[in-house]
């Protein structure tokens, strides 16, 4: 048997919710032995992001180049970049190891609404890694940013706005709709070719901390133990949920909590 393994190219979140580390417990809490390249340092919590620190373009690549040339990565999920510089070098640096499939969560701000990237890195990412990925995962709020257009309020927006995604050279794009009301919370994949909703109950929680890290990290994950693409969403979509309804369990902070990324692994007796 061979072990399953993910890179996560991301920003460290100090409270341990979002970024790398929520990427890690999603990675190990579905089987998948987990390696990093770290991008920044941010100084967050449940509250809010306080600081941020990004790490030099060249130590990334020095981080992605290590990893890649001793381990045999499955799949690659991508979070935040921060700077333009930084977009390029992972972009650059994954060409030179062409292979795995690269999952792009294009995260722009903070669930507390701290910026994440600058300008010129969103420019940067829908030039370097939308034609790179396999699959980009943005949610309401960042597809409208990429595209320059209003929050989409409807499937029938999710739809149109997905669609123009795929013309920048994206292959596949998840556009989720849990920023939107409703008793379910609607993600739409497509392909080019198909188009597949995927709804789940919205989950009644303030706990959502880094719920697009864990999503994009699970659909990694899953990727690198062989599903295929439509597969992999679906069994994300449900690990979230699941994690999502688990997450009032954990007593962590005092603003948005995180989801419960070990739920299906701790007793009662742990919780």
């Amino acid at each position: 048997m061979t072990t399953a393994i993910a890179l996560t190219i991301a920003g460290s979140d100090s409270s341990g919710g979002a970024g790398i580390q929520a990427d890690l417990k999603t990675f190990s809490a579905l089987g998948v032995y987990g390696a990093s390249a770290i991008t920044a340092l941010t100084a967050q919590n449940t509250t809010g992001v306080q600081d941020v620190y990004p790490v030099s373009a060249d130590f990334v690549t020095a981080q992605i180049t290590s990893v890649m040339s001793d381990l045999a990565v499955d799949a690659v999920k991508i979070g935040m970049l921060g700077n333009e510089d930084i977009v390029q070098a992972v972009a650059a640096t994954l060409e030179l190891w062409n292979g795995p499939p690269v999952i792009l969560d294009p995260v722009m701000v903070a669930g507390s609404g701290d910026p994440l990237l600058d300008e010129g890195a969103e420019f940067a990412m829908r030039s370097h890694l939308f034609g790179a990925a396999d699959l980009i995962t943005p949610n309401l709020p960042e597809a409208a940013r990429l595209l320059g257009a209003e929050i989409a309020t409807s499937e029938k927006m999710m739809l149109s706005q997905g669609e123009l995604l795929l013309t920048l050279g994206a292959k596949a794009v998840l556009i989720k709709g849990g920023h939107r009301e409703g008793e379910d919370s609607v993600d739409l994949l497509l392909d080019g070719q198909n188009i597949v909703r995927l709804a789940a109950n919205r989950i009644q929680t303030n706990n959502t901390h880094g719920t697009g890290c864990t999503l994009s990290s699970a659909i990694a994950a899953y990727m690198a133990l062989g599903m295929p693409l439509l597969e992999a969403v679906q069994n994300a979509k449900s690990y979230l949920t699941q994690a999502l309804i688990e997450a009032d369990t954990l007593q962590i902070g005092h603003g948005a909590g995180p989801a419960h990324h070990f739920h299906a692994l701790w007793t009662p007796e742990d919780r």
